[in-house]
């Protein structure tokens, strides 16, 4: 038997394991299942080179607790190592790597450097084990079996061992603190998340199924009687379906592999994106989009990464832009570089020209689907708009290709690119500075007064709704300088579009003056700014409106963004427009009485503010109170 010194500046590598790994302990077993994965890779291939004999049988990676001893097994048939092999790979390469980690990392970003940037996955077993042995016969001509074991100090034994066939056996000898890697439930949950989509066929446990009686016994009905048989449990699809070609595959394939990711999403997704790239950099992946229902849902662990079908992290921050986060599956990329400090991932080139693909790939889509069936298109708007919009304030470049698909829905549900909507509107609404104003509407039914007469003017109302509207209206505005937004409740419709038309009033100066302080006084404080408009004899009285500008940056400050924090919260004011042609303005100055004039300004003005949501509290109870003592 032999034993040595590893020569690492440490009294002991497994407290540096446990402080630098600990809140990642489980991490454990997917490096070494992919360890054990590619020694099984590796044969096939030197097989094929004839380097080796043939493959026998299906070689397996195989996982095996054994409670009794307190251990936990990772077996594989693959390639495996000499002894003169495991002294450079485990002694030397891994610890000197410790070394140089200790030496060129400290504090946080430890965490996230150690595994798999220094070659330090196989030691990661030490973060769950008191000791690890390795058993293993290698597969070159004339090799004999050999057994490492160390306790993570630095010092190891190296001897003979007995082996049937060429493989290893990791054995951990699970610490007392870790126990519940020796539980069949925690185990298989590791497995499912790291290793699902592995590449060779990974077993853990048995499973029962029934097959045909050996015996050829037959039942009652002349059938073979069927018998429960044990079975290898084998835990992953080892080609899952973005490794194989679009070609080959049909829309259920793709439907029945996302019901696999996300086995609690009860609806199934719009479409999907096949990605496939091998240059500048390898990338492969499956891309949905899930029905939103002009809902915006920022996870950001809908998006599974993968690097060579091994599961990486369901964090893709910085690995896709921030809108496709709103997208669900799988990206598999080995260009991405694994367990870093997230200011390393957003520095490296690969995964800034990843991240740029990705985004056009999704734009390329959204434009062939536009294309090849713009009615389908249109159908799904309201699920699309909410991912086209954030893309659209969050990437210029998308927000350029987003132009070829970009469509304005009105209130009659008819969609329209850009190009088509300004070709119908015309003259219609444009206003006196040249500017085209697109009247539009956030709520069609809690604005129906509003836009029903912005309708009867022959303006087209749009419908832009949803969280993000008022940011996107600005930046529409900034990439379309020609158009103006005003939502419909912004003004009186008189004054949506501003023309040189005139309009005639029935008051004069002074009769104005005479019934400004009446109407203000009806109003419960300075919030509200009261003007006179003339207008159609047959419009409201009174209107309460606020201007598109303060609406826009409160919204904008509500969901975040726009400058306007700076501000800090903004203040509620109201525009009132009184119709100086409405007969209520007559009405009001013909009053003998002051106590009448003040009845009827307050009855109309309570009527403005509840038909916009104002009225309420104890001004609401005493109004509806009132108008019930009207009726006795």
């Amino acid at each position: 038997m032999q034993k040595g010194t590893i020569n690492v500046q440490t009294e002991n590598i497994f407290p540096i394991i446990k402080k630098f790994l600990y809140s990642d302990h489980e991490i454990f077993l997917r490096e070494l299942v992919s360890n054990a994965v590619d020694a099984t890779q590796k044969r096939r291939t030197l097989a094929k080179l004839g380097e080796i004999p043939a493959v026998e049988g299906h070689p397996q990676v195989e996982v095996v607790i054994n409670e009794d001893a307190s251990t936990l097994t990772i077996k594989d048939r693959g390639i495996g190592m000499t002894g003169e092999e495991i002294e450079k790979y485990i002694n030397q390469i891994a610890f000197s790597g410790a070394t140089e980690f200790l030496d060129k990392y400290q504090g946080e970003e430890a965490k996230t450097a150690i595994i798999g940037h220094f070659g330090l996955g196989f030691y990661s077993a030490f973060m769950v084990s008191e000791r690890v042995d390795i058993i293993s016969l290698s597969q070159r001509e004339g090799s004999e079996a050999v057994k490492w074991s160390c306790d993570g100090s630095p010092e190891f034994t190296l001897e003979p061992a007995t082996r049937d066939e060429a493989g290893t056996d990791i054995v951990l000898h699970i610490h007392e603190d870790s126990k519940e890697f020796l539980e069949e439930d925690r185990i298989a949950g590791i497995l499912n998340k790291y290793c699902k989509f592995m590449p060779e066929e990974i077993v853990f446990g048995t499973k029962t199924i029934q097959q045909d009686d050996p015996s050829g016994e037959q039942d009652e009905d002349g059938n073979v009687k069927q018998v429960d048989v044990e079975v290898p449990n084998v835990i992953n699809k080892t080609t899952p379906l973005w490794t194989r070609t679009p070609a080959d595959l049909t829309d259920e394939d793709y439907a029945e592999f996302y019901r696999d990711l996300y086995p609690m999403n009860f609806e199934d997704p719009l479409f999907h994106i096949h990605l496939n790239v091998d240059y500048p950099f390898n990338l492969t992946g499956i891309l949905y989009f899930p029905q939103l229902k002009k809902e915006m849902e920022l996870r950001r662990d809908k998006i599974h990464l993968y690097s060579n079908q091994v599961f990486i992290t369901d964090n893709v921050e910085n690995i896709v832009p921030d809108f496709l986060t709103l997208l669900h599956g799988v990206i598999d990329s080995p260009d991405i570089p694994l367990n870093v400090s997230r200011s390393y991932l957003q520095e490296d080139a690969n995964v800034k020209k990843i991240s740029s693909h990705i985004s056009k790939k999704v734009a390329d889509k959204l434009a062939s689907m536009f294309k090849q069936d713009r009615e389908a298109f249109a159908a799904q708007w309201d699920d699309l708009r909410i991912f086209i919009e954030y893309g659209q304030l969050t990437d210029d470049k998308f927000m350029e290709r987003s132009k070829k698909f970009l469509l304005f829905k009105d209130t009659t549900g008819a969609c329209q690119t850009y190009e088509e909507l300004i070709a119908a509107v015309g003259e219609v609404q444009k206003d006196k500075n040249g500017k085209i104003v697109l009247p539009y509407t956030s709520d069609a039914k809690a604005q129906h007064g509003f836009v029903q007469p912005a309708i009867e003017r022959g303006y087209k109302v749009l419908v832009m709704e949803g969280p993000l509207a008022a940011h996107v209206l600005q930046k529409l505005e900034q990439e379309f300088s020609d158009i103006q937004f005003k939502r419909v409740d912004s003004d009186v419709v008189d004054a949506l579009i501003e023309t040189d038309e005139a309009s005639t009033s029935a008051l004069n100066e002074e009769q104005e003056n005479a019934l400004k302080p009446l109407i203000e006084g009806a109003f419960p404080n300075d919030q509200y700014k009261v003007k006179f408009v003339p207008m159609s004899p047959t419009a409201a009285p009174i209107t309460i409106t606020r201007s598109e500008f303060m609406r826009r940056m409160k919204e904008q400050q509500a969901v975040g963004g726009g400058g306007f924090q700076m501000f800090g919260s903004l203040p509620d004011s109201y525009d009132v427009a009184i119709n100086a042609n409405h007969p209520l303005a007559q009405k009001l100055l013909n009053a003998s009485e002051d106590s009448e004039k003040l009845r009827i300004a307050k009855r109309a003005v309570d009527l403005a503010r509840l038909s916009q949501g104002l009225l309420e509290g104890e001004e609401l109870t005493a109004f509806i109170a009132s108008g019930y003592e009207e009726l006795a």
